[in-house]
């Protein structure tokens, strides 16, 4: 039986014994007896809440008004009303929590993708060991419906594989040999052959539940104000209710103490903050646990508050609005041909993992020798210095012929281009192209549709492939040409140009972009799934590679702030309205429970609506 039933069965239980106090012809002793048992049936666990909190020095919670409230309805001869003020506060509690309870369980279901063990293969047979026992490099099978339990590369088997509780994507990804495979996915129709890459703990099942789980340690602005609100506004409206209780039966004429009594009672029942102290941590862990089911984790509420008021969004270009994946194009060789041009290139990039450097590797085709390769030196911003059978071999853009003193060709070429010299003699240039998402044309459309004042793409590339792009997606600024800490420079003079409460986003690939992702207002990685710098650098991840996504984040947020106000203004302007009454007498008891429990329902049903981000 579940708490929540027990809870039930209990009121139920103190509700008959109401009810008979009320019906049944009893003397004055014995009714005063009917309803103290069912007062203290209904309510024991409150008075019993409220005693401890006093001893641990923690006196002004709902606990403590509601015990105060309750006993001195009694005090006064309004028994039925301090039993009915109970029940129904109590009655109140219990949907709260169940509903606090149902919000918790729909964001731990979306989140349930922990592992339960993982299939190893030791000493030629295949055991059950918990995944945070399996060590880097050693091979597990996951077989037909299973969880993939670490990252890991595939060696044998394809199959399809669900990463719908990861990046909230319905379609399956197809695993095959050398593919990379996640943790926390689905494999779905075939048996994978992995040898892992990372242990549990750093696996991205491992990185992802942590931050979801810490998420909430990062407080938005609303919660910090109603935590101090709720400190300092407590212990006020409890003397307030004193010397509502003292002061009128001495200074009014005819006032009496019994009546000003009851109308401190009510003041206290409806003065309880308790509305505004779960419904709006709630409400923001709504938003967050919606933001996750649309596979965008967010790494505290203040940024899930802050995205709503985001005027400036800056972009990086390759990964984050181009697919990243280069191909070479076209070939200019001088002095030799071009297979040639394409081979030393291939070899002096040979140790780097850059997608441009894997894009000359991979039109080279061919094994290469490493023998034939000396010292390297990579020029971040430049490209990279080889020793090449010998020869001292430049690969770079037009800032690194500029530096080694080399004349190049200056013509206009769309693409990402890598002149190469030998030996300080110029022998050409290869054009690398990147393909745009066609996801980034839809992401700039909705970002201006959400009124963002400023779209800006930051770029390494050469003026004429960033002007493209640029153009092609409809973006308002654009630099290229610029170093990393060109970048940073970047954002410090766009940060000058937003109003003192708006927000400047960037958007990166949270690997080369690590500075700046931690110099904007809100930092955002795309497509860094499994990356550790960017679940490290950035204060929200993307987690597949959709920018349009950053559009629904913030609407996300925007409707999060917007239930998180409607809480605040509904359950402080009721409570005013209803203290106001109950100070002048006109507010029953009645009103004062519905001040307190019915506004807290309220609230905390509109809270969960946060979790529904379809269409946003």
């Amino acid at each position: 039986m579940s708490r929540f039933q027990k809870t039930l069965i209990r009121i139920l239980f103190g509700g008959v014994v109401f009810a008979i106090a009320l019906l049944a012809p009893l003397t004055k002793n014995w009714e005063l007896a009917v309803f103290l048992i069912a007062y203290l049936v209904i309510g024991g666990d409150v008075l019993i809440g409220a005693i401890r909190n006093i001893v641990r020095g923690q006196i002004f919670d709902e606990n403590f008004l509601m015990s105060i409230a309750t006993i001195g309805a009694f005090a006064v001869g309004e028994y039925p009303e301090g039993v009915a003020v109970m029940l129904f506060y109590q009655i109140g509690e219990a949907f709260q929590n169940y509903a606090v309870n149902r919000s918790r369980k729909s964001i731990a279901t979306l989140m349930d993708i922990r592992p339960d063990y993982a299939n190893v293969k030791r000493a030629g047979e295949l055991i059950k060991v918990d995944p945070e026992e399996v060590e880097i490099g050693e091979v597990i099978v996951i077989k037909p419906g299973e969880r993939i339990p670490l990252d890991g590369i595939v060696i044998e088997g394809n199959s399809s594989i669900d990463t719908s509780a990861l990046t909230g994507e319905s379609v399956p990804r197809e695993a095959f040999v050398d593919s990379d495979v996640l943790s926390g996915c689905i494999n779905i129709n075939g048996v994978l052959t992995v040898r892992t890459t990372k242990e549990f703990g750093e696996s991205t099942v491992a990185k992802i539940l942590d931050l979801v789980e810490n998420a909430s340690s990062k407080k938005a602005k609303a919660e910090n104000f109603i935590t101090k609100f709720a400190k300092y506004y407590t212990p006020v409206v409890v003397i307030t209710a004193a010397l509502l209780a003292v002061i009128p039966p001495l200074v009014i004429k005819d006032a009496i103490f019994s009546d000003w009594g009851y109308r401190a009672l009510i003041f206290l029942v409806i003065s309880c903050p308790c509305a505004l102290v779960i419904s709006i941590p709630l409400g923001f862990f709504g938003g967050i646990g919606g933001a996750s089911k649309n596979g965008i984790l967010i790494k505290g509420s203040n940024y899930l508050e802050a995205l709503a008021s985001t005027e400036i969004v800056v972009f990086d270009k390759t990964g984050t609005l181009t697919k990243g994946t280069f191909r070479v194009t076209k070939v200019e060789a001088m002095g030799l041909s071009n297979e040639s041009l394409i081979e030393i290139a291939a070899f002096a990039e040979n140790y780097s993992n850059h997608p441009i450097s894997l894009s000359l590797k991979q039109a080279y085709n061919k094994e290469i020798d490493s023998e034939r390769i000396g010292e390297v030196d990579e020029i971040p911003g430049f490209g990279v210095k080889t020793i090449v059978d010998g020869k001292i071999v430049y690969a770079g853009n037009t800032k690194l012929m500029d530096k080694i003193g080399v004349n190049y060709s200056k013509d206009e070429i769309s693409g990402t281009v890598v002149h190469v010299a030998i030996d300080d003699e110029y022998m050409g240039y290869i054009v690398i192209s990147d393909e745009i998402k066609e996801d980034s044309i839809e992401a700039i459309k909705r970002l201006k549709a959400g009124n963002i004042s400023k779209t800006v793409m930051l770029t390494g590339d050469n003026k004429a492939v960033g002007e493209k792009v640029a153009k092609q997606l409809g973006i308002d600024e654009v630099y290229t040409e610029l170093l990393p800490n060109d970048k940073v420079d970047k954002i410090e003079e766009l940060l000058l140009r937003k109003s003192p409460k708006g927000q400047l986003v960037f958007v990166g690939d949270g690997i080369n972009d690590a500075p700046v992702l931690t110099r904007a207002d809100i930092g955002i990685a795309m497509g860094g799934l499994g990356s550790d710098a960017a679940i490290e650098a950035a204060d929200i991840v993307i987690m597949n590679d959709e920018p349009s996504k950053i559009a629904t984040a913030i609407n996300i947020s925007k409707k999060t702030q917007k239930i998180v106000k409607q809480n605040i203004v509904f359950a402080l302007g009721v409570k005013a309205i209803v203290l106001l009454l109950g100070a002048i007498g006109i507010a029953n008891m009645w009103a004062a429970v519905f001040a307190d429990v019915g506004v807290s329902v309220i609230a905390i049903l509109n809270s969960m609506r946060a979790l529904r981000t379809k269409g946003l």
